[in-house]
């Protein structure tokens, strides 16, 4: 440990990263103080960035917290911690905190990587919010609507489908949308502060038209309760809240706009004298979202009977295998952990030699063999993009 860096760091800055590590452990002032032989008006000295810590007292405080020595001395911004805003905001009990808790923490994690990434790299994700959609006097489902057609204009996204939606809420908006492990019943974690902006964690077991209906879920407690952290799992609510039923009414509003879904089934009704559950699913297909989901907007829009996903499942429906029947190719999908930039970022910092390759292997959460891997693959894909374009004559293109 070199008595430079502590020499030149920023105390006040290092305290904090030490308050926040031992508080998220559990440990008190005074515990702490004790790992250091130590007074606890010294420990309370040190977090306040009073007294500068010896490098034999950083390297017993960061191995008591589970912590490595860099991640207190390297240049990585101080923000509030997520379970701060969690506790204060979302009830779970005890159960439920054993399982969400470590999700959290490395949403967390990801999320406090992505804004060191762009800090190195002074790269700043574009944002393109919208203002907070206040729709408290209006009904649940003329709201949720009324959103979705704002927004759809507003991301210049027309009336059709919405294909690489994930691309589309980090690129165009400026959310941060990670894709973690998650038991079965969670499907998406969603917060927001001033410093990451919007962030949201996407469940990765879930197949893709899930996760997609789960994004467009999360997106409306950004547009509409932006400061309310959300975790979100079935059973959850013993009386569902007004801000949850029009986060779960939104997405079919947005995946799939009344106008244009009502002139394809007409298209296809026309077609055929009849709507078929071959043109149903060739329509889930199109918009990228399941049969029951586009079950459930068609009879909302009284153009199918009432309980018609029910006869179709009473009469075992088997819906992946009418898919490949129909010959369905799956719907594309980047199921990778990290968005697009965050990756882009890591490899161009570590190219650039503005990290190494064992933090590069830190921020994509493999091993140095695996990270080696990743980054030629990476490279690669950047080279060939360049490759492909280099003598293009884009005035004629």
């Amino acid at each position: 440990m070199a008595i430079s860096i502590l020499d030149t760091i920023d105390l006040r800055q290092l305290g904090e990263l030490l308050q926040q590590a031992r508080k998220k452990i559990g440990m008190t002032q005074a515990e702490a103080a004790g790992v250091i032989d130590a007074a606890r008006t010294t420990l309370v000295a040190i977090e306040k960035g009073e007294r500068r810590l010896k490098p034999n007292e950083l390297i017993k405080l960061a191995r008591a917290y589970g912590r490595a020595v860099s991640d207190f001395v390297r240049s990585s911004p101080v923000t509030e911690p997520f379970e701060v805003q969690f506790r204060a905001a979302y009830q779970r009990d005890r159960q439920e905190e054993v399982i969400i808790h470590p999700i959290i923490q490395r949403f967390e994690e990801l999320c406090r990587n992505y804004l060191e990434l762009e800090k190195i790299m002074d790269a700043p994700i574009p944002r393109n919010y919208s203002q907070e959609y206040d729709m408290a006097d209006m009904p649940i489902e003329a709201a949720a609507e009324s959103i979705a057609t704002c927004e759809r204009q507003r991301l210049g996204l027309g009336d059709g489908p919405i294909l690489r939606l994930r691309d589309i809420l980090e690129q165009s908006v400026g959310i941060r949308v990670f894709y973690l492990n998650m038991p079965a019943k969670y499907s998406e974690i969603y917060s927001y502060d001033e410093q990451f902006g919007g962030c949201m964690a996407i469940n990765l077991g879930h197949y893709e038209e899930r996760r997609r209906w789960s994004m467009a879920h999360g997106y409306l407690h950004f547009l509409a309760h932006r400061r309310k952290p959300v975790v979100d799992f079935e059973g959850q609510y013993k009386r569902i809240p007004e801000s949850e039923r029009l986060a779960e009414a939104f997405p079919k509003y947005f995946l799939m706009p009344t106008s244009s879904l009502l002139s394809r089934f007409n298209d296809m009704y026309r077609t055929h004298s009849k709507f078929t559950p071959t043109n149903l699913f060739t329509l889930a297909h199109y918009y990228g979202v399941s049969i029951e989901a586009l079950i459930y907007r068609l009879e909302d829009m009284k153009l199918l009977p009432s309980g018609t996903w029910d006869r179709l499942r009473d009469r075992g429906l088997k819906v992946k295998k009418v898919q490949q029947e129909l010959a369905l190719e799956a719907i594309d999908q980047r199921a990778d952990t990290f968005p697009i930039h965050y990756q882009h970022l890591a490899i161009e910092a570590l190219d650039q030699g503005l990290i190494t390759e064992g933090r590069f292997a830190d921020f994509l959460g493999v091993d140095r063999l695996e990270a080696r891997r990743i980054a030629e693959t990476l490279r690669e894909h950047s080279s060939g993009m360049i490759a492909a374009t280099a003598h293009l004559d884009l005035r004629q293109a």
